[in-house]
């Protein structure tokens, strides 16, 4: 078995959380003149440390190969995360008493879907954000922004600069990193004293109990449970005083750190959802068992209702170009001979398509025209908010459905 070390205490790691074999990296989009070329595909292999329980993959490329500069995911395209950043502002704003003499910092800030709340409102902010494809979008917002990847070495760059920080925030970043240690060390560096963190991610015990292993992929370097994340902070000198229970990404933790000699007092969500963790089984292995039969069911029972649409003659399409989709379709191994197209809102994938299954991406507006019998809605977590976007397509009798955690359809 290829040798791992944990990415954060630095155990041997040989126990296997999921397989889903090999594919290309989720977010690298094809265009059309790159379909005469072999993709470049990598094991996709999630293991679990039983010393510290961090869930993490087994890394075949360096990250840079996943965070390319005409990077295709942009926060902005759901209406749903745009609403869900403004009312993060505003209690924000609220609870950690932010003016025009604070300071907030955005790691892997993306097109600037949060930090233009604080820009209106008139709050010094800056973003941090490897991509230039999203950068330059926030730019055009008005939000200044460093392109790079977040490090201690370039908190420490930003900090003799004067750029430390009242309020850091890290949305559905903290798994992307490689090396996560050198991230919550960066954190501690740049974060003023007595200035607090929040970082949100998707909550491994969702991903298990929902059977979501489509969320898995490359540029996921890590799955995290609320036992593991207090353990990397504090071995960082960071402390966990506050955490939230998200309804996001199909389930998600907003987690809130602070020096560890902050006065802040530790509030009772947090032995609250340790307890709940040690319920479930966090630090026992057995736990981590079950999705790998679960995701197989799901393939299984997706390709067995494809072909009985192609069998029946009737057509069927998918919506929404996202990574997730992406891991379903290449575990699946689903092509354009069962998924004829998939259609998004975001204009910088029109005209290319699906990675591995290379199914081309089309306008929405196309969809409308289209009609067709079926719609698979790869996005799950944001399905209602397309259903409602489509409740007349609905209406005149396509079906829309999805396929995680199992086939469900949707009415209005």
């Amino acid at each position: 078995m290829f040798d791992v070390h944990c990415r954060h205490c630095g155990a041997s790691v040989q126990n296997i959380f999921v397989d889903l074999g090999s594919m290309p990296p989720a977010n690298a989009y094809l265009e059309e003149a790159a379909l005469a070329n072999a993709e470049k595909r990598y094991p996709l292999q999630v293991r679990v440390c039983d010393k510290c329980w961090l869930v993490q993959t087994v890394d075949y490329a360096d990250a840079k190969e996943f965070f390319e500069c005409d990077y295709a995911y942009f926060s902005s395209a759901s209406s749903t995360w745009i609403a869900h950043a403004k009312d993060y502002f505003e209690k924000a704003r609220k609870r950690f008493q932010l003016n025009s003499e604070s300071f907030v910092l955005e790691i892997a800030s993306n097109d600037g879907y949060l930090l233009q709340n604080f820009v209106r409102a008139g709050i010094p902010c800056l973003g941090v954000e490897p991509t230039s494809s999203t950068a330059s979008a926030a730019a055009k917002l008005g939000v200044p922004v460093h392109q790079d990847f977040f490090s201690e070495k370039l908190a420490v760059e930003l900090s003799e600069k004067g750029k430390q920080a009242d309020l850091i925030v890290g949305n559905n970043v903290l798994a992307h990193v490689p090396n996560i240690n050198d991230f919550t060390r960066g954190l501690r560096v740049i974060l003023k004293k007595g200035g607090a963190i929040t970082i949100e991610f998707q909550y491994l015990l969702r991903l298990i109990d929902g059977s979501q292993f489509d969320t898995i992929y490359h540029e996921h370097f890590s799955y995290l449970s609320f036992f593991t994340v207090i353990t990397i902070f504090e071995s960082s000198g960071l402390r966990v005083w506050d955490v939230e229970e998200l309804s996001t990404h199909g389930g998600s933790l907003r987690v809130f750190a602070c020096h560890t000699d902050d006065s802040r007092d530790i509030s009772l969500n947090v032995n609250r959802l340790l307890a709940k963790e040690r319920d479930w089984g966090v630090q026992t292995l057995k736990s981590y068992a079950k999705l790998q039969p679960t995701a197989e069911k799901i393939k299984e029972d997706l390709l067995r209702f494809l072909n009985e649409i192609k069998m029946a003659g009737k057509s069927v399409v998918a919506y929404g170009a996202a990574a997730k989709g992406n891991t379903l379709l290449n575990y699946a191994g689903i092509t354009k001979e069962l998924l004829p197209a998939v259609y998004d809102t975001a204009a910088s994938k029109y005209g290319k398509y699906l990675p591995g299954s290379r199914i081309p991406i089309l306008p929405q507006e196309q969809l409308l025209l289209d009609k067709p019998d079926f719609v698979l809605v790869l996005p799950w977590n944001i399905a209602e908010e397309i259903c409602n976007q489509h409740s007349e397509l609905i209406k005149s009798g396509t079906k829309f459905f999805t396929a995680v955690p199992e086939l469900q359809f949707y009415e209005i």
